[in-house]
């Protein structure tokens, strides 16, 4: 992750103001669960409980997403994503796609 991107979830960061809005950014990865960790969730769906197998997969990829927004926004010169959004869904059986989405912007410190 560059040094100093902040990425926020709402319109504005404290104690900074926007000097320029440059447009939407977004972060896709897709992966897959192998077919031993499709076997191991499938095993423990049917105890009950946390899918551990398939929430690693999710945080893993959700940060993955992340890393590949704040990518993009600093190769469109920003130093800051605002209204940072997930959107997820399944492609498949096997594959999940997680989308990181917002606005990049540039940011000041407020005087």
């Amino acid at each position: 992750m560059p040094e100093g991107v902040i990425v926020s979830t709402t319109e504005k960061v404290a104690g900074h103001r926007t000097v320029a809005t440059l447009g939407q950014v977004f972060g896709v990865v897709v992966r897959s669960r192998g077919i031993g960790g499709n076997i191991a969730a499938g095993l423990r769906s049917i105890v009950g409980g946390e899918i551990k197998e398939y929430t690693s997969l999710v945080e893993e990829t959700r940060r993955h997403a992340i890393d590949r927004l704040i990518q993009n926004a600093t190769l469109m010169g920003g130093n800051a994503v605002v209204m940072m959004r997930f959107d997820s869904g399944s492609i498949g059986e096997t594959m999940n796609e997680v989308v990181a989405y917002g606005t990049a912007v540039i940011i000041e410190p407020e005087a």
